[in-house]
């Protein structure tokens, strides 16, 4: 190839690389100024786990092992115990119940096989996203961190409608 058709190449690469960047100049910006402007994430958004309870404040857990075999980093961890005690004074729902209920988010992937496989539906994806911590031993979250009643929740997001479009950046505008 001669001297001169590569400059003419590189040139034409050049500006086509340079007109792909120009286009995305009279855009509208999608940066969200987070401490001061809340998140909007959407309703189907995998946070932190929660553990919920029943009208009466009894834990729904049941201890069944069935979240921890479903999931596939093996970061759930569960102790059961046996509650004798008449219904009304139980802690759970059933006279079984998680005594220890850990989630060691070093390890977890957020993918929703655990709330797949409840069948008391006591475990899902809340919308906390303030995960980031400055020692690793603080991501093993327990149950009383896990529990809906106890667990301090974001005040910086808020849920998106279902006909709001915020993720636009992967859809044709």
């Amino acid at each position: 190839m001669s001297i001169i058709s590569e400059v003419i190449d590189s040139t034409r690469a050049i500006i086509q690389g340079m007109s792909v960047t120009l286009s995305y100049i009279p855009r509208r910006k999608q940066t969200v100024e987070y401490p001061e402007e809340p998140v909007t994430v959407q309703p189907r958004y995998r946070g932190q786990h929660l553990l919920h309870v029943d009208e009466l404040g009894r834990e729904k857990c049941v201890a069944c092992f069935l979240c921890a075999a479903a999931c596939p980093s093996e970061c759930i961890y569960i102790e059961a115990a046996d509650d004798p005690r008449p219904a009304e004074e139980r802690i759970g729902v059933d006279e079984r119940y998680a005594k220890v209920y850990n989630i060691d988010y070093n390890r977890c992937i957020f993918c929703g096989f655990c709330v797949e496989a409840c069948p008391k539906d006591a475990i899902t994806h809340g919308y906390n996203f303030e995960l980031s911590v400055y020692n690793r031993a603080d991501l093993l979250k327990r149950k009383d961190d896990l529990l809906i009643t106890k667990q301090v929740q974001s005040k910086n997001y808020r849920v998106a409608f279902s006909d709001e479009d915020v993720d636009s950046e992967y859809k044709e505008v």
